[in-house]
């Protein structure tokens, strides 16, 4: 008996000195000995794997995963070394974003980031389980859509919906009529509809709104539009809709129905103007706040979703020039030309 327990003891002090010898050795870990703010690995000296749910591909969403990236490189992290990345695209299919979701926490991935609202809600509901930290961006609305509380934070593309009305009364003064088409099921869309409504007679304007269920009903909707006699068409950052723009430019611009951008990538693609976010610095921002709970500085409860409190005006030159759209040089003078 006590030959076992001379054995139980030896065994039991290497094994805390191979441990304190573990966690002192920070060369592998990224951790310098002084307590800088090198990127800390997720244990076991592997790299983080950061799983990327996106809800679909297009301009304003690409531009995020791209911005989010940068954001976690200019934070000192090195893709490959710090972190490794599982990206997945739904194709703007809610049963797919779910199926990725679970496959992520199948996966135990250290962070799930979600790149707009249904891809978000399907990660945040995989993760709960386990516990998983989610990081959101381009989400319009996320109290909303009930991602403003729990392990959940990240950033939101709220519209400067005052910004894009005033734009379009100085490019087209006697406008009357705003056309919107919408998803009915996106709460980001819902919520900036209800916002155009209530801020449009403010600049002489009334709101024209369609709502559809899927994609496939969109280019319909815009033919309603034009047959309603809308004096122009402004979008969202509605995934459906913007995920058929050039089908819908292909319409408006036959119909001399100027079409007026939520965000850069949208005005290069034909839209005449806009007033919006850069979706790059949008993606920045994201990493900047993953990295905070990476590293353990903080968590999701602990980092309220933020905003970009600045906007820009874009103009792009041959699609006003199509319509007959002359700019006023208080537009011109600050406006940054977007062509594609």
């Amino acid at each position: 008996m006590k030959t076992m327990k001379k054995f139980a003891a030896a065994l039991l002090a290497l094994t805390l000195t191979l441990s304190l010898a573990a966690c002192s050795n920070s060369g592998d870990s990224g951790v310098p000995d002084d307590g800088g703010d090198a990127p800390v690995s997720s244990g076991d000296d592997k790299p983080f794997v950061i799983g990327i749910s996106q809800y679909g591909e297009h301009g304003s969403l690409d531009n995020c995963r791209i911005g989010f990236l940068q954001g976690l490189e200019e934070a000192g992290l090195v893709e490959g070394e710090d972190f490794t990345v599982e990206y997945q695209n739904a194709d703007f299919d809610d049963n797919i974003a779910a199926q990725i979701g679970t496959t992520f926490s199948a996966m135990n991935v250290d962070l799930m980031v979600a790149i707009a609202t249904p891809a978000a809600t399907a990660c945040f509901a995989a993760a709960e389980d386990k516990d998983i930290p989610v990081i959101f961006t381009a989400i319009t609305d996320p109290v909303g859509a009930k991602l403003d509380s729990g392990n959940i934070t990240g950033t939101s593309d709220v519209l400067p919906v005052d910004g894009q009305l005033d734009l379009i009364h100085q490019l087209q003064p006697n406008a009357k009529t705003v056309g919107i088409i919408y998803t009915t099921s996106e709460a980001n869309s819902v919520y900036s509809v209800g916002v155009y409504e209530e801020k449009a007679a403010n600049y002489g304007l009334t709101v024209e709104t369609i709502g559809v269920l899927e994609q496939s009903e969109v280019t319909q909707a815009v033919d309603t539009l034009i047959s309603k006699g809308v004096d122009c068409i402004s979008n969202l950052t509605d995934n459906n809709v913007v995920g058929v723009l050039p089908a819908i430019l292909e319409k408006t611009n036959d119909a001399g129905v100027p079409v007026y951008g939520s965000e850069v990538e949208q005005i290069k693609l034909g839209c005449v103007a806009g007033a919006g976010l850069d979706y790059v610095k949008l993606g920045i921002q994201t990493g900047q706040m993953a990295v905070k709970v990476l590293r353990g500085e903080a968590a999701c409860q602990d980092l309220p979703y933020e905003i970009i409190e600045n906007y820009d005006l874009y103009i792009n030159p041959e699609a006003l020039d199509a319509m007959g759209i002359a700019v006023p040089s208080a537009i011109t003078d600050k406006a940054i030309e977007a062509v594609g």
